[in-house]
């Protein structure tokens, strides 16, 4: 990072608990800009005017090497760890209910990619500290993004270290770095002149993984490059957590909202419950970035205009998040 970058607020200096939280965060400048796409994914829509106020936001996604100072510090047990609450699963068989996680695992002779059941398990006895299940484990991945962890997860880590995790308007005004109206958060050209930018899947998703990117899984979170603003892995390497409950679409320009209700944060609306399992009431948060998993011929959800809805508690091995804090900017 740059001086400029690393500029601090005059009370930060001052400050040493705002210093260490300012620590490998970078400022973002407030704006307004259009958000969503009507070119895509039909959650996606209507593409609307969003103003955001400026705040701080991790560089990267949490770590492994983080994430691991915050268990030892806390004691914290993730959801993964725990046995799931009969309560909240009306009909499940008893033995189906045991600690655990969704773990990227894809069958042979896989045609038809609706069925997303066929390469992912839910796998005891995964979860961050076993990202691939009983006899894996995360040596030499500190600087990998945390993954396996639910949005309680998140949230209590970024409580303990006093920061926040960031609304959707949020994230995708950071991760597009001031390139209003592009497709990816470095441009138009999804590998400008050949290169890989981000950790995404190339080949025929999810039989033929060429890796050409030099990943099969997870990355280090400053593998690739960082965006104009100077913020890592936006697009890519694992799906993050934002605050704002799902709704299956947005909602219009201030100016045409009459008839589209805002989905607030305090509260999930309808749309946050997954319409195919109505006995389940347990709602939805976005998503926002793609993952390794993302291919052109699936999941193209590799941009910053990308969404997708994800259950509460649930956890997976391409699920991961970072902070914010809404504060002042750098001092001039």
């Amino acid at each position: 990072m740059t001086d400029q970058t690393l500029a601090r607020p005059e009370t930060a200096r001052s400050d040493a608990r705002n210093e260490r939280r300012l620590r490998d965060m970078i400022w973002v400048p407030g704006g307004t800009f259009r958000m969503g796409s009507d070119d895509h994914y039909p959650e996606e829509a209507p593409s609307h005017r969003v103003k955001v106020d400026g705040f701080w936001i991790d560089v990267a996604p949490v770590t492994n090497g983080q994430f691991k100072r915050f268990v030892k510090a806390t004691g914290h047990v993730t959801m993964a760890e725990r046995r799931p609450d009969p309560k909240l699963y009306p009909g499940a068989l008893p033995e189906m209910l045991y600690a655990g996680s969704l773990v990227f695992l894809p069958r042979p002779g896989i045609t038809d990619l609706r069925d997303w059941s066929q390469w992912w398990n839910f796998m005891k006895g995964a979860d961050w500290r076993h990202p691939a299940g009983k006899g894996s484990n995360i040596h030499g991945l500190d600087d990998h993004p945390v993954v396996h962890v639910a949005y309680a997860d998140a949230l209590a880590y970024a409580k303990w270290v006093g920061k926040d995790l960031p609304t959707e308007a949020e994230w995708e005004f950071a991760a597009r770095g001031g390139l209003e109206g592009a497709e990816f958060a470095w441009g138009d050209d999804l590998n400008p002149e050949g290169r890989q930018m981000a950790n995404t899947w190339q080949g025929n998703f999810p039989v033929e993984n060429l890796s050409l990117d030099g990943y099969e899984r997870t990355s280090p979170v400053t593998a690739f490059p960082a965006n104009a603003y100077g913020i890592h892995d936006m697009i890519g390497n694992c799906w993050e957590w934002t605050q704002d409950w799902f709704s299956s679409k947005h909602p219009a320009d201030a100016a045409k909202a009459c008839c589209i209700p805002e989905n607030p944060r305090g509260a999930p609306m309808d749309g946050s419950y997954d319409p195919q399992q109505p006995a389940v009431r347990i709602p939805r948060r976005v998503i926002k970035g793609g993952s390794h998993l993302c291919a052109p011929n699936y999941c193209r959800r590799y941009r910053p205009a990308a969404r997708h809805a994800e259950a509460v508690d649930t956890s997976t091995s391409h699920l991961s998040f970072r902070c914010v804090l809404r504060a002042e900017g750098p001092a001039t």
